[in-house]
């Protein structure tokens, strides 16, 4: 017995040695000081891998790796796993990393697995130009999916990035698992996740504190899945902002399941600009949901108009229809924990409430409705206002 399990040992690890073609990135010039540019010995790793004829691993081992703005670019003739036991940070000057909007940028990448690592961004440089109204890069986001597809982003953590930390753009069956946020509550525009123009994306397992949203969704996402998240603090869990264009692509199909919000502004959020659009969002399901004193536990904001430019006396063309609330439990940090304000030429429809309870200072919270239509069933507290 002993023997065949041996056997079968040896013959796994030559069937993956066989698989997987191994490129760390030392090899290729690489040192771990956090100090010296590493970005062209990456780069010559992921040639190396992207053009393996069999799957491929690129290994990054302990230490500190310096990385100015890059980009991995496919397509890769073979799968590529992306290792990293070691810290990627950026260079301290927030300059350096130009005005390309991306740190790490992977590009029409395919059947791509990046497991572990962290990424220190040194946002504070950035934030603090941003916050004196300087001339100011549009700031990097540290990570970035463009165009790729089959796709997982494992165990990760992400800090102080210049802007928003993870974006997947444009991808289909993305999958970003067990991940870590964090950003001052006050560093602006630090997302912790940004998901748009994307199909059958999962994010689950994930701790996200930021100073914007915590999951921003934007135009063209589809089959969304969220569970076990905890979030702030941040902005919420936010479906936009849409109808910024007049032609742009809705949400649908989005769930959110399980998730802890703490002290954050928002907790459940969809939101859109004040004016005329071809956009919607449709078939939303929020469930199972903790809110621990948050500012706006359930808020639909239809009149988004920021410093009244483009949209004053105008109202949303974004259609919201089909969102279920059940199960939201907790504490709000202001009395009204229910706010729907809703677009006076495209009302929500079919919103639906069930079994809710949120108060506030241990007393009953309240609720808004404006232009909205749905049913409510359950112990609903506040009381339903549809």
């Amino acid at each position: 017995m002993a023997k065949q399990v041996m056997f079968l040992m040896l013959t796994c690890l030559i069937s993956i040695s066989a698989i997987e073609a191994d490129y760390n990135v030392l090899k290729y010039g690489a040192k771990p000081d956090g100090a010296t540019d590493a970005t062209e010995a990456f780069l010559r790793a992921w040639k190396a891998a992207c053009s393996s004829a069999k799957a491929a691993m690129i290994y990054v081992p302990k230490g500190r790796y310096m990385l100015k703005a890059v980009e991995f670019r496919g397509p890769c003739k073979s799968p590529v796993t992306v290792r990293i036991d070691g810290t990627l940070v950026a260079p301290t000057d927030y300059r350096a990393l130009g005005n390309s909007g991306y740190w790490i940028l992977f590009r029409q990448v395919n059947k791509l697995t990046v497991v572990g690592g962290k990424l220190d961004a040194k946002g504070a440089g950035y934030w603090a130009c941003k916050n004196s109204g300087g001339s100011c890069p549009p700031g990097a986001r540290s990570i970035t999916f463009n165009w790729a597809n089959d796709i997982v982003l494992s165990g990760l953590m992400s800090i102080n990035s210049q802007a928003t930390h993870i974006v997947i753009n444009s991808c289909n069956n993305a999958v970003v698992r067990n991940v870590k946020v964090i950003a001052p509550d006050q560093s602006p525009n630090t997302d912790g996740i940004h998901v748009q123009s994307s199909t059958g994306v999962t994010i689950t397992g994930s701790t996200l504190q930021s100073g914007d949203d915590c999951i921003s969704i934007g135009p063209g996402t589809t089959n969304l899945y969220m569970s076990h998240i905890k979030c702030g603090p941040g902005h919420g869990i936010s479906i936009g902002s849409l109808g910024r264009d007049a032609t742009e692509d809705g949400v649908q199909n989005v769930t959110l399941t399980n998730a802890i919000f703490t002290g954050s502004d928002n907790g459940v959020r969809i939101k859109s600009w004040a004016r005329p659009t071809t956009s919607f969002v449709r078939n939303v399901l929020f469930q199972n949901i903790v809110m621990k004193n948050v500012k706006n536990p359930i808020i639909i904001d239809q009149n988004y108009c920021p410093n009244n430019q483009g949209c004053p006396r105008q109202s949303s063309g974004v259609k919201i229809s089909q969102v279920t609330y059940r199960y939201i439990q907790g504490t709000s940090a202001t009395q009204n924990a229910v706010m729907f304000d809703c677009s006076t030429s495209t009302p929500c429809q079919g919103i639906r409430l069930q079994d809710i309870n949120l108060t506030y200072m241990n007393k009953a919270a309240t609720s808004s409705c404006k232009n909205i239509g749905g049913t409510s069933s359950g112990l609903v507290m506040p009381q339903s206002c549809l």
